[in-house]
């Protein structure tokens, strides 16, 4: 299952090496011996790294929310007992998918209002050694090549973004690009979990500041400069194991929980990058939310549009409580007979999947001017998938649902005079405080 990222993202077609990683572009080669053990390029990047991974099963999270019942958020609204509580069938309570999400965002929603306070997101000059600026330049743009090739709606969206802030995201972008490719690549069936704790630990090296190739040394340069956490990098490759032995999902709970490692986790990186509209009255932790929303929004998408596809594949991306509510089951999708029963689930599926979409437009407005074109352009293209499978009759089964270049074209003019909306005022934001 492919990545949906916060933007347009085509299906890869790079091929990787044997053990699973794309090429580098210095074929493999380590970046200059300089770069590594003095660590003086990417400032900053060793001590994120010492940050220790959140045990979401931890009896302080079940204090937190089990003996208060929530948290009172800054927005005014409060996480209920009911709905961040699940039981087990043995019986057990722990944490719902989304509750272990939201640990998350608020962890890195403190990150940046820590910068805010502090140094107002001020982009840390490069700090380089004498001849490594060129070999860091060579390293975003080629990080903007491969944007460009790959996602090129996006890419475009990136030239109205300040230069630091536009590398910033092509270097993500990369990243994640190259992680999707681990699973979902040519070279897929050769990746075990072995490999993917090798990633991991480069992912390690890359917020230590010792970059394996000239590509990581891009994303090094960019974690070093802004409050970007490693957790949400971390959650993706977990994505990508789920896809090593998960082929099923028992319920939403379930599935949510995937499409925030393999997409929700996007927005949690962007954020920082893209930054929040100064003039903005909506809390840290509610534009977080909003750019989770169209994360889970986006892979709801890429998974109804799939379902024929994957299905191909052995997977069944679908909560299956639902589907026997809806009295179907893998046989029937893997039969690929579009029905009224077919007909009747699906519409329910889209209606969840437009529901994130609106809580992402609240926040979307709330980020810096420069970097609402890309990700306005993203949703409504991202909604517009939607629409073609409802004109499909819902056969996502044989009919692969697509937005044409004319709708496509027509889209770019209308996400820009929505980016060209400044944030709301303080009573008129749902994302403000109350």
């Amino acid at each position: 299952m492919s990545v949906a990222f916060l933007w347009v993202v085509s299906p890869a077609t790079e091929a990787t090496n044997g053990t699973g990683f794309l090429d580098s572009v210095r074929d493999g080669n380590r970046i200059l011996d300089s770069f590594r053990s003095k660590n003086v390029i990417f400032n900053g990047g060793l001590n994120k790294a010492h940050k220790s991974r959140r045990n979401f099963t931890s009896m302080y999270s079940d204090l937190k929310y089990a003996c208060l019942g929530g948290s009172n958020l800054e927005n005014g609204n409060r996480l209920s007992l009911t709905s961040s509580l699940v039981a087990t069938p043995a019986g057990e309570i722990t944490l719902s998918s989304e509750q272990r999400v939201y640990d998350v965002v608020l962890r890195q929603a403190a990150l940046v209002k820590r910068q805010l306070k502090n140094e107002d997101l001020e982009v840390k000059p490069d700090i380089v050694l004498p001849g490594s600026l060129g070999l860091l330049t060579e390293a975003y743009d080629r990080c903007g090549e491969v944007c460009a090739e790959y996602a090129k709606t996006f890419y475009l969206g990136t030239l109205l973004m300040t230069p630091e802030r536009r590398r910033a995201i092509w270097a993500i972008y990369v990243w994640c690009r190259r992680t999707d490719e681990l699973v979902d690549g040519p070279n897929a069936s050769h990746i075990t979990p072995t490999a993917l704790d090798r990633w991991e630990a480069r992912l390690d090296d890359i917020f230590r500041g010792r970059p394996f190739d000239m590509l990581d040394a891009a994303l090094a340069d960019t974690v070093a400069k802004f409050p970007v956490d490693i957790q949400p990098f971390r959650d993706m490759i977990d994505g990508m194991r789920m896809d090593l032995w998960k082929s099923r999902y028992k319920n939403f709970d379930e599935l949510y929980l995937y499409c925030y490692y393999v997409a929700g986790t996007v927005g949690l990186m962007s954020v920082p990058i893209m930054g929040i509209a100064p003039e903005s009255q909506a809390t840290t932790e509610s534009v977080y939310n909003a750019a989770l929303a169209l994360g889970l929004a986006n892979q709801l998408t890429n998974i109804l549009r799939d379902v024929g596809e994957d299905a191909r594949r052995g997977r069944v991306y679908l909560p299956q409580d639902e589907l026997v509510q809806a009295g179907l089951s893998d046989e029937d999708i893997f039969a690929g007979k579009v029905t009224d029963k077919w007909r009747s689930f699906m519409k329910k599926q889209i209606k969840r999947a437009r529901k994130f979409f609106a809580d992402a437009e609240n926040g979307v407005t709330e980020l810096s001017a420069a970097s609402r074109w890309p990700v306005w352009a993203s949703l409504l293209l991202y909604q517009q998938i939607l629409d073609e499978i409802e004109a499909n009759d819902y056969d996502n089964f044989t009919k692969r649902a697509y937005v044409s270049k004319p709708k496509k074209i027509i889209s770019l003019p209308m996400a820009y005079a929505k980016s060209l909306v400044p944030p709301l005022s303080k009573t008129g934001s749902p994302l403000v405080k109350t």
